[in-house]
């Protein structure tokens, strides 16, 4: 796709984000929308993927797993507006008996959600189980993972880095949300990631920076990692993003990671989102 049309698809995803927690009034509405940019490009440009055909086992395309479960909002649009599942569903998010639970899981069958997340720093190990078992079918399409920042606090996200690099696990392109942002606060306050390009880059793995809000830098990032597969190293992009993108009263600060707006904020929230594929 064109630029400026994954600007509109993005657009729309940030659209549908605050009308579905602003509705159910629960979810996570600042990581949603400051990752909306990258899933978009992932899922309507960069990846090889079959909505109409999906399975499990993910064989014969590209597989995208989020780590961070509980952006949960953004992922679910994604998938609706790529053809996974009627975009109307996203009316049902959060309510009882439903698909689209606050963390996707797998009982519900939900297309386009492998793994139930939530339980944070376990996507890591998971996309590399699935790009080993690629490897095994003789199947050369890639694995794409997606996790927080805060998230690389978690002791299993860097068990299974060293273990990526260790078995040359280099169909495996990860992506880390950089907001420097977390429920409590910064990741800086809460515990310091240090200088995270050079811890991944020690554990052996090629690693590119971008600004995650610029859809162009997005796409030809992800495009560099793509040709950079099979080269024996694992990949993670650096995604420095925005908590809140697209709404400026969310921007700046970590107190929309998991808080709906009320009726007047999300009024004033999507008067900031261009409505450009329709509203379900």
């Amino acid at each position: 796709m064109k630029i400026d049309e994954l600007k509109d698809v993005a657009s729309q995803v940030r659209r549908d984000i605050i009308r579905m927690v602003h509705a159910c009034q629960s979810g996570h509405p600042g990581g949603s929308l400051g990752a909306a940019d990258i899933v978009t490009a992932l899922f309507f440009d960069q990846m090889q993927i079959n909505p109409e055909k999906f399975a499990m086992d993910g064989n014969g395309e590209d597989v995208f797993f989020l780590s961070n479960g509980h952006i949960s909002p953004m992922l679910y649009s994604v998938l609706a507006r790529r053809g996974y599942f009627p975009v109307s569903e996203l009316a049902t998010f959060r309510r009882l008996g439903t698909r689209l639970q606050g963390h996707p899981t797998t009982a519900e069958g939900l297309p386009g959600i492998r793994v139930a997340s939530g339980s944070l720093g376990q996507g890591l190990s998971v996309a590399l189980g699935m790009a080993q078992a690629k490897k095994l079918n003789d199947d050369n399409h890639l694995v794409f993972v997606l996790m927080g920042d805060g998230e690389q606090e978690e002791g299993q996200i860097w068990e299974a880095a060293m273990y990526a690099s260790a078995k040359n696990v280099d169909n495996i392109i990860a992506i880390v949300d950089y907001n420097k942002k977390q429920i409590d606060g910064s990741t800086d306050d809460v515990l310091s990631l240090g200088d995270l390009k050079a811890k991944y880059e020690s554990f052996g793995w090629m690693v590119w920076e971008l600004n995650g809000n610029d859809m162009q830098e997005v796409v030809n990032t992800l495009a560099l990692a793509r040709n950079n597969a099979y080269n024996g190293k694992p990949q993670v992009l650096l995604a420095k993003t925005e908590m809140g993108m697209g709404v400026d009263f969310m921007m700046g600060t970590h107190k929309w990671h998991g808080t709906p707006p009320d009726d007047e904020q999300a009024a004033k929230a999507l008067a900031q989102l261009k409505e450009t594929l329709g509203d379900y």
